[in-house]
């Protein structure tokens, strides 16, 4: 348990540096590439994403399966269902390349009529370069997974701060010295094999994880996949949807129109991840308590003991990009992405309720029914990007985000809480029963800070300080609705 709070501890600092480089960062990539440069960057990176999620969920496998053998003291089982787990990898290597080379070629059919001779050959050359990253990286984020099943939670944490902070420097250095966009590629595959090398050398020498293929049976490999498919499916559709609403701009738009959906996106899932820090602990909780026959009372227990507080820092969060997001985005990196902030706000707003509810999702992987989520989400995403593209017409940006948003919303807030009722019997009621004065206490911080904000004039300064106010206000509102086991978790803490 111990290592489990220095783990949120140490996630929490890593998303906190990854969100205070980027911001400052992003400012002086934006100004060294150019609107244009980018945009192609952010275009390429979101074309190539789609290859990113064939691991076919097999990182979550890892964990659930680590944890399970681990659980049941089988270390045979553990050896030989890791061997098979990079066997797999080693056909996802092949499956990649051959994939890759089909987007390779068909880079001038999908942008020609949208970028230059010039942007389209160093388009292909990154695609090729990201193309082996990704090879590599796969099996490297199945090493991460084996920490987690293993409840070595704070190793990958540490090396990913100590990466992204190498990271910032080295890209200021190279932008610094003439590089392009296709020079932060080659950067980004680099450190990706030395970390990952280091993460491996940590995984078999340190926590003496032993990889040995005992025998290799059809069965064996069907139940890995029975879980792990709509894991697969799920995370496809996540990035399918960003990703792909980025690569329609690319062929209706141009491409400063993708740097500024590319921005508000950033920041969108700047917000997600950022809540999603304890939701990626809660699996092998959750197929601890799934093992105990535990009841839909305590699991709705725990969801709610975990949600609550998830909830009032991320409506901590969604107030204050409300109150002073606009400003801030145009002070950041000026006019020119002022649609960024409604398309951040929109994605925060649909992520909300799923991320606060996290627990739940993790007894859906822990009990195998990801199903009907995967779909609904797919569903709700094709339908989304069908309305995006043809807003994305008239409305370019704001028309994509639009059209994503509107079903999107639907599923996670409403649909999913009565699948959640329905098929593993949470209290559904109970939940928001115990969330009703949190948002009060958000909706009466607002409000309140809202007018006195009209005091304020503009800059940098001027918005620290509207920042700091709107802090303390919501922070003593949010106290009074706290409960005993919160107030006393802040007080331990402050001691």
């Amino acid at each position: 348990m111990k290592q489990l709070k220095l783990a949120v501890l140490l996630s929490y600092l890593n998303i906190g540096i990854t969100i205070v480089v980027g911001i400052m960062l992003t400012p002086y990539v934006i100004r060294m590439l150019g609107d244009e440069e980018y945009g192609l960057y952010s275009l390429i990176g979101a074309f190539v994403g789609y290859l990113s999620v064939l691991d076919l969920g097999l990182n979550n496998a890892i964990i659930r399966y680590t944890a399970f053998y681990r659980a049941n003291k089988d270390k045979k089982g553990e050896e030989n269902f890791l061997a098979i787990s990079f066997i797999i990898y080693i056909v996802i290597g092949i499956l990649i390349a051959i994939l890759g080379g089909v987007l390779y070629w068909n880079v001038e059919n999908l942008f020609g009529d949208t970028l230059t001779l010039i942007q389209l050959g160093k388009a292909k050359l990154m695609l090729l370069i990201l193309i082996l990253n990704i090879a590599f990286t796969l099996p490297g984020a199945a090493i991460t997974g084996i920490c987690t099943g293993y409840e070595a939670f704070i190793f990958p944490r540490v090396i990913s701060i100590l990466k992204y902070m190498v990271r910032a420097v080295l890209v200021v250095v190279i932008l610094y010295y003439g590089a392009d966009a296709l020079g932060i590629v080659i950067l980004d595959s680099v450190m990706n094999f030395l970390f990952i090398a280091a993460s491996l050398y940590y995984v078999l020498v340190k926590l003496k994880v032993s990889i040995k293929l005992h025998q290799f049976e059809w069965n064996y490999l069907k139940e890995i996949f029975s879980y792990s498919i709509w894991i697969f499916i799920f995370g496809l559709v996540y990035q399918f949807q960003w990703r792909t609403g980025q690569v329609i701009l690319g062929t209706t738009t141009t491409t400063v129109t993708v740097a500024v959906f590319a921005v508000g996106v950033m920041l969108g899932i700047y917000f997600t991840t950022f809540g999603n820090v304890i939701n990626r602990l809660l699996l092998p909780n959750a197929v601890k308590h799934i093992q105990e026959n535990a009841s839909s009372e305590f699991l709705t227990q725990q969801m709610i003991r975990v949600g609550r507080p998830s909830l009032m820092i991320l409506l901590f969060l969604l107030g204050g990009f409300i109150l002073i997001g606009n400003e801030f985005i145009l002070l950041w990196v000026g006019r020119t992405y002022n649609d960024a902030w409604l398309i951040a706000l929109l994605i925060m707003i649909v992520y909300i309720m799923p991320i606060s509810q996290g627990y739940a999702h993790a007894i859906l992987e822990a009990k195998k029914l990801l199903r009907f989520k995967t779909l609904s989400f797919l569903i709700s995403t094709i339908i989304g990007l069908i309305l995006g593209g043809i807003l994305s017409y008239n409305y370019g940006a704001l028309g994509m985000i639009w059209g994503l948003f509107v079903p999107l919303f639907l599923l996670q807030w409403i649909v999913m809480n009565i699948f959640y009722k329905i098929k593993i019997e949470m209290n559904v009621k109970l939940f928001f029963n115990h969330s009703v004065f949190i948002f009060a206490a958000f909706f009466f911080s607002l409000v309140l800070c809202f007018f006195v904000f009209k005091l304020f004039g503009g800059g940098w300064i001027s918005l620290l300080v509207k920042g700091l106010i709107y802090a303390v206000v919501y922070m003593v509102i949010i106290w009074f609705v706290s409960n005993k086991e919160e107030k006393q978790l802040v007080l331990n803490k402050l001691k």
